[in-house]
Formats: C-alpha cells, sequence, structure tokens
C-alpha cells in the first residue's frame, strides 16, 4: 500500500469525465485519535472525510467545504471538513449502540444532510436536503441529483488505518455522452471497498480503465489539521461576557475548553481571563494640572 495521504485528479480524454481519488492514512489516523469511535461510527466518519475531500477538489474556490449530517438516530451528527489546501478534520457525535449494517436510516434515522462551502467572506453557499439512501453514497449522489444537476458517482471506504474514495463527475459541456457515462460507471462499479482501501492510485485506475485513455495528474498531499487556537477559542470565550466568566472562575477557579475536533485541551486561568478584556477597559485620563 502507498500513496498514502494523497489526492489525484484524472480526465478521461475525449469522454468529458473527470474524477478525484483520495487516500487518507495517518490524517484519517489522527482524526480517530480524538474519541474512542465505535467501528460503525468511524467507518461512517472515515467515508464522510474521503468526501469531503473529494468534492473539495471538484471546485475552484479558498477556503472550506463542509459536509454535515444531523439525525435523530443513535449517530446523531456526523461533520467532516476539508480546504483548499487539502486539509480535513472529522468528528461523530453518537447515543447508545450503533448497529454496524450499512444503512443511513438504522444509523442516522431521521436526518439531513447539509454541504456548506464557506470562502470566509460573505454568505456561505449551503445545501440541505433529507438524508435518502441505504448509504453515504446514495445521499451524496442524489443531493448532486436534485441540488447541482451534475450527474456525479462515489465510492467509499474506510478501515481503522485507511479512508479512500473514488468521485466521477459527468460534464456535459466537456463533450460527455450517455453512452461515455454509462460505460465508465459500470466499469467503476467493478470495484470493490477492499480495493479501494488497499490499491495504490495507478494500479487501482488502470484495474478499472485500462481499456480507456485517462490523464492522470500530480497528486497532491493531504493532511489533517484541526485549525484550532488558543485566539480562536479565548474569542468563544470571550462571548460568554465578563459577568459569566466571573461567576465560571469563581466556581471552577479556570475556563477550560476542549476541542472537539483534535482533543486538545485550552485552559484560561483567572490572569488569562481577565487579560481578554484588557483591551476593552477604558480609565478616565487623569486631570491636568491648571
Amino acid at each position: 500500500m502507498n500513496d498514502s495521504d494523497t489526492l489525484s485528479r484524472f480526465l478521461f480524454e475525449h469522454a468529458g469525465i473527470r474524477g478525484n481519488l483520495v487516500h487518507l492514512d495517518a490524517s484519517w489516523r489522527a482524526a480517530l485519535e480524538a474519541h474512542p469511535y465505535p467501528e460503525p461510527v468511524a467507518a461512517r466518519l472515515g467515508e464522510a472525510l474521503a468526501a469531503a475531500s473529494l468534492l473539495a477538489a471538484t471546485i475552484k474556490f479558498e477556503g472550506s467545504l463542509i459536509l454535515q449530517i444531523q439525525g435523530s438516530g443513535p449517530i446523531r451528527t456526523l461533520v467532516a471538513q476539508a480546504t483548499h489546501a487539502r486539509t480535513v478534520r472529522g468528528l461523530a457525535r453518537w447515543e447508545a449502540e450503533v448497529p454496524a449494517a450499512d444503512s443511513l436510516s438504522a444509523q442516522f434515522g431521521t436526518g439531513q444532510l447539509v454541504l456548506t462551502i464557506d470562502q470566509g467572506r460573505g454568505q456561505p453557499y449551503q445545501g440541505v436536503i433529507p438524508l435518502a439512501g441505504a448509504r453515504l453514497t446514495d445521499a451524496i449522489e442524489h443531493y448532486f441529483t436534485d441540488s447541482e444537476q451534475i450527474p456525479t458517482r462515489l465510492w467509499l471506504a474506510a478501515g481503522p488505518s485507511r479512508a479512500s474514495g473514488l468521485l466521477l463527475q459527468r460534464l456535459p459541456e466537456a463533450g460527455a455522452t450517455e453512452e461515455d457515462w454509462n460505460r465508465v460507471t459500470l466499469l467503476a462499479d467493478t470495484l470493490t471497498p477492499g480495493e479501494l482501501l488497499d490499491l495504490a492510485t495507478e494500479p487501482l485506475l488502470h484495474r478499472l480503465f485500462h481499456e480507456e485513455t485517462v490523464r492522470l495528474f500530480e497528486s497532491e498531499p493531504v493532511s489533517f489539521r484541526c485549525g484550532c487556537s488558543r485566539s480562536r477559542i479565548a474569542d468563544m470565550v470571550k462571548l460568554l461576557g465578563e459577568s459569566d466568566i466571573d461567576h465560571l472562575l469563581d466556581e471552577h477557579g479556570a475556563i477550560e475548553v476542549t476541542c472537539e475536533f483534535c482533543n486538545r485541551l485550552y485552559r484560561f486561568d483567572p490572569v488569562d481571563a481577565r487579560q481578554l478584556f484588557a483591551g476593552a477597559t477604558r480609565h478616565a485620563p487623569p486631570a491636568t494640572q491648571q
């Protein structure tokens, strides 16, 4: 197994179809280290991180793409974020026992899929659809069919040490025909989860598409990066207001905040907490001598 933590783009020459292939290795294991996820939850989170990486690579932007599922079932929340800089992070919250069956309704209950593109300026773009289909791939493909009108297919797999994904998109403006699309997706449908996890990029593409003319572009590295920082956490703490902060300090002696994505602990003692409002303090100027 190689091609660790890489995203590769490829193009079917003269067919108007593009593809992305991602392998998450150390980046996936770093996301797993933050919480002791049960296997069914970890599998869905790994698939979501691979999917977010693939989708972020289909658009030209500077910012982050966030794939989020909110449900009424055992898995309450799942969040996967990928950025234009090819960094990823994610988390999941669950209650009770999560069934191992590969069924969205069994694991999430009734819910919704939200895709957000945040470029850090202006209002983020957001699409929301009901969670539908047996698998995460079904739900995402349904989103693109309904909301974006871009024929899109995905294949996702996640294990203890690697999460991988393959994406194909039909580009009608580039001359893609129904015949081309059907042929290529039928070939991709022969891919097994084991092959997706175990095969490197070039052997995998050769295994599926050796009779097609495929142009493979140079791969890009992918890494786990949370993005949290003491200054960002401080800004969040500051939103509590001085009176609530004083109350928390009296009760606990310090304010502690743990980042849910990376499990890093940030601690603000009374001196740190007072410093948050130091810049806002106004003192009357000394009286001038007559």
